[in-house]
């Protein structure tokens, strides 16, 4: 991480968006697995969106947290973003699936990404990171955005 991705990541409130992803993954829908997921999106704006996963019995219906907050985030005209928390259960913090990646790496420029497990577990990266070399709007205009 350099110095300036420490001050950005320094100047984020990382208790309050832990508080409401823990408090979104108490509110997952997840019968099948059981494995809920929540997630809280920080917007540069500074509002903050909150995000479940919500299960499916056609299991590819699925929506993750992540993707959940984001939806709900662009709804609401958000389009920059500084940082997601994401919480779920366990000893070791999952990181958001290749979907998610994806979805969250369409929202440039790279933004704080901090996996937190219910056990302690803590892991902090950025989407970049998460998602190096990945598909983005970018390639679709030849590079010129």
């Amino acid at each position: 991480m350099s110095p300036h991705e420490s001050t950005a990541h320094a100047s984020i409130d990382w208790a309050a968006l832990e508080v409401v992803a823990r408090a979104a993954r108490e509110a997952a829908y997840a019968p099948y697995s059981q494995y809920r997921v929540g997630a809280a999106l920080l917007a540069e704006d500074g509002r903050v969106f909150s995000g479940a996963n919500v299960e499916n019995a056609s299991y590819g219906l699925c929506q993750c947290a992540e993707r959940s907050a984001m939806g709900a985030a662009v709804t609401a005209g958000a389009r920059r973003f500084r940082a997601i928390c994401i919480v779920t259960g366990g000893a070791t913090p999952a990181t958001p699936c290749g979907m998610c990646r994806q979805v969250l790496a369409e929202f440039p420029p790279a933004f704080a990404v901090r996996c937190v497990s219910i056990d302690g577990g803590l892991l902090e990266t950025d989407t970049h990171a998460l998602l190096p070399h990945g598909f983005g709007p970018s390639v679709l205009d030849g590079g010129r955005g």
